[in-house]
């Protein structure tokens, strides 16, 4: 654990950085991240922020915890992991504490661990956010796009599959390791995604809202001697039931089964089975600058929503 150089003054600002929380730091961190949330009507840390809040010590993760005498106030996280890419952060200010520069002590914090080498997540793309990267000196580089289409009246065509590709639900433990390495191979120029190991997909499987029969897989028969079927694509599907919203979550194809169709047949295969739920709206996130991808979604009906940014330093 390291600290600033802030004394331990009532009212006044300490950060302090932790390379696991306690479980009442995990309590008090969920805490402000809920009250973020309804606040600002999205999440200010990811899915995969908020489990490794909990998950205790990971290599290349830290959390930067902010108070103001002894109320948590501010949170952030760092994670260098990419063994190219600059270290990523998310951060978050209580809102009934915003204004006080806080966003911008934290923000400083994480330049100064990072080496000044930093990318930044302002899911949303407030205008707070936009002004608070200005202001440490960050560029805009990256844009994650939401969208979303209604799932009430599904009109999309029959799903095609390419011949001799069949399609299953997910067994926990028989698949992991198969799917973790045609994740790794799908997304291996995305390292968020593709960097996934077991213990990623165990904390995935043991969330309350990890449905197997709502995770796709399809397989074809191996080529060579040694026979069998292997796997080499999915769709993961998940449920947000709280907003009633179906998420497709994880699509992924295999670079030797791509351009074939299936990735477009596993979509509607996913969306069938979320509209099945009786869930009013999907979702999906895609890079704005996956030009091909984006297309492919808006002729499935599918229109952007909102927008996570990411800035990072000059390089």
């Amino acid at each position: 654990m390291t600290s600033d150089d802030t004394a331990r003054l009532p009212g006044a600002r300490s950060i302090e950085t932790y390379a696991a929380l306690s479980p009442e730091q995990t309590e008090a961190v969920l805490g402000l991240l809920a009250e973020a949330a309804r606040n600002d009507g999205q999440q200010a840390v990811s899915e995969q922020g908020r489990l490794q809040l909990r998950d205790g010590e990971r290599a290349g993760v830290s959390h930067l915890l902010l108070t103001v005498g002894d109320e948590l106030v501010g949170y952030a996280q760092l994670e260098d992991t990419d063994p190219v890419e600059a270290p990523a952060a998310e951060l978050v200010v209580h809102p009934a504490h915003r204004g006080h520069g806080h966003g911008r002590a934290l923000g400083s914090a994480l330049l100064a661990a990072s080496g000044k080498r930093l990318r930044v997540w302002a899911h949303g793309g407030h205008s707070a956010a936009r002004h608070l990267a200005q202001v440490l000196g960050l560029t805009l580089f990256r844009e994650l796009r939401q969208m979303r289409r209604p799932l009430t009246d599904l009109d999309l065509p029959d799903p095609v599959l390419p011949q001799g590709v069949t399609v299953r639900s997910f067994v926990p433990g028989q698949d992991d390791a198969a799917w973790l390495a045609v994740n790794a191979a799908s997304f291996a120029h995305h390292p968020e995604q593709g960097s996934l190991t077991q213990r990623d997909l165990d904390a995935r499987k043991a969330e309350p809202w990890f449905d197997p029969a709502g995770f796709f897989l399809a397989e074809r028969e191996r080529a060579g001697a040694e026979g069998g079927r292997e796997l080499i694509g999915f769709h993961w599907t998940k449920v947000h039931a709280e907003e009633q919203l179906g998420e497709v979550y994880v699509l992924g194809v295999a670079p030797g089964a791509q351009g074939g169709g299936l990735g477009k047949a596993l979509t509607v295969i996913g969306l069938r089975h979320l509209a099945a739920q009786g869930l009013p709206t999907a979702m999906l996130y895609v890079d704005a600058d996956n030009k091909a991808a984006v297309s492919v979604y808006e002729r499935m009906g599918f229109t952007t929503y909102e927008a996570d940014l990411m800035y990072r330093t000059e390089t």
